[in-house]
């Protein structure tokens, strides 16, 4: 067992939930629900959020190796299963990269030209430049020190989350004319068409990330009681930031004028003309995408090794395995860098940029949740089929309280796979059929592959 010494902090694993979770991306999909965004995200953290960060602490400590879900997967249900669920989780970055880079270039634009948002050759152009740079460097070896991603977290994600926070709270205190009415009834959210609600699929991605941060449970004193607490004040403060953030700029930014790629940076704008320091928005910009760019640097070699390690653990060909002098899949990264090329393509032939950003953010949401539910499914077989150790996290209720953490993250995984499929009414996504054939497509051609490639294994 480790000492006091070696263990780590409350306030630290609670940051690292944080960082881990907290997003800017998501905020202006969570304004345009205006003051229900508070309804929205109470539903996802309940029926989502907190289920999968109870499964993964308990998976975590029972079973601390290297490898996270994959090893939990593996464990209840072999090694094919827990590859499909690795491949699953690579894919899904893929996906994840063009609307990341294309967010990242967007908010860039408001430093020379903000009009270049609505060309879509300058943004496919743009958004390949920043991965691409950011892939070349990982081949290189050459990886941001996790203390640099940390301070790059905080200063281009919480500090900016909270300045626009403040900023929408000073708004209201000054009575300054609001866009939302913050009533009783607005926090009702609309249901008079389902394609309202679509924008939940996105929101409930937002909050993807938490085992990513739990296999640190097993590092804090006494994780039974210890972790708990710190996963209680990181939910907090995860759905406290989000929601106050996407109020605020909902506050300032009417919702059939808000953006879902720009909202974030109109909304500073707008409040910083205001308040008539119109010179912070540049600075904000710079924050915002020095620390998107340091994140996707971050992110892009992770789900490649991890898919590595998967590849090598289920005897699959070499070429997949394959690492360069530093330690790098390069193969991979290669295989990778197309796919993500040929997505960001899409946008020269859709409707708008946006709905091009929409497809590809959904089509990762879907696959995301698909994923999840290996996690889910992985904690019922594995409680009842091994006991349960002395000093591990257990959610608490026994089988019970198991079940009904594992049904309600399947609930909401499938609710979110099946919503996915519904264009939201705030974007033109062009015709219905041809998008949900998109989306229909996507998932097969994404998880196809691994069919044939366990079938050889």
């Amino acid at each position: 067992m480790q000492t006091s010494s070696k263990a780590l902090g409350f306030f630290s694993l609670v940051m690292i939930n944080v960082i881990a979770v907290d997003s800017l991306r998501s905020l202006p999909i969570g304004a345009s629900y205006g003051f229900s965004v508070v309804t929205y995200y109470l539903i996802a953290g309940i029926l989502f959020f907190i289920p999968s960060a109870l499964a993964a602490a308990e998976l975590a400590t029972r079973w601390p190796a290297t490898g996270g879900i994959y090893i939990w997967v593996r464990e209840a249900f072999g090694r094919k299963a827990a590859f499909v669920t690795m491949w699953l989780q690579w894919v899904y970055n893929i996906i994840w990269y063009p609307t990341i880079a294309t967010w990242i270039a967007a908010t860039l634009t408001y430093i020379f030209n903000p009009d270049l948002i609505n060309h879509p050759l300058y943004m496919t152009c743009a958004s390949l430049t920043i991965f691409w740079i950011a892939t070349i460097v990982n081949c290189f070896g050459i990886r941001i020190s996790s203390w640099i991603s940390s301070i790059g977290a905080i200063v281009g994600t919480l500090i900016p989350m909270i300045i626009i926070t403040l900023l929408g709270g000073a708004w209201i205190i000054l009575k300054k004319p609001t866009t939302i009415q913050l009533s009783l009834h607005s926090f009702t959210p609309d249901l008079s068409s389902i394609n309202q609600v679509s924008f939940v699929v996105a929101l409930v991605f937002g909050l993807i990330g938490i085992e990513m941060s739990a296999i640190h449970a097993g590092d804090v004193n006494n994780p039974q009681k210890a972790y708990p607490r710190a996963l209680l004040v990181s939910a907090i403060i995860i759905l406290a930031s989000l929601i106050f953030a996407s109020i605020a700029i909902a506050v300032v930014l009417p919702s059939h004028q808000l953006n879902i790629i720009t909202g974030l940076v109109e909304a500073y704008s707008a409040f910083f003309n205001a308040f008539h320091i119109a010179w912070m928005t540049p600075i904000i910009v710079i924050a915002i995408v020095i620390s998107s760019i340091s994140g996707v640097a971050a992110w892009i070699i992770g789900p490649s090794r991890g898919l590595m390690i998967a590849s090598q653990d289920t005897a699959l060909p070499k070429i997949w395995c394959k690492v360069s002098k530093k330690n790098v899949p390069v193969n991979l990264l290669i295989i990778q860098g197309i796919c993500v090329t040929l997505l960001t393509l899409l946008f020269l032939f859709l409707p708008s940029v946006t709905a091009g950003y929409w497809l590809l953010s959904a089509l990762t949401a879907q696959l995301a949740v698909i994923s999840y539910m290996g996690l889910f499914a992985a904690l019922i077989v594995l409680r009842i089929r091994y006991p349960v150790r002395p000093g591990c996290f257990c959610i608490p209720g026994g089988l019970w309280g198991v079940s009904i953490t594992a049904g309600t993250g399947l609930l909401a995984c499938i609710t979110v796979l099946v919503i996915g499929f519904i264009p939201p009414a705030q974007i033109n996504v062009g015709n219905l059929f041809t998008y949900e054939a998109l989306i229909t497509g996507g998932i097969i051609i994404f998880i196809a592959p691994v069919y044939f490639l366990i079938r050889k294994s």
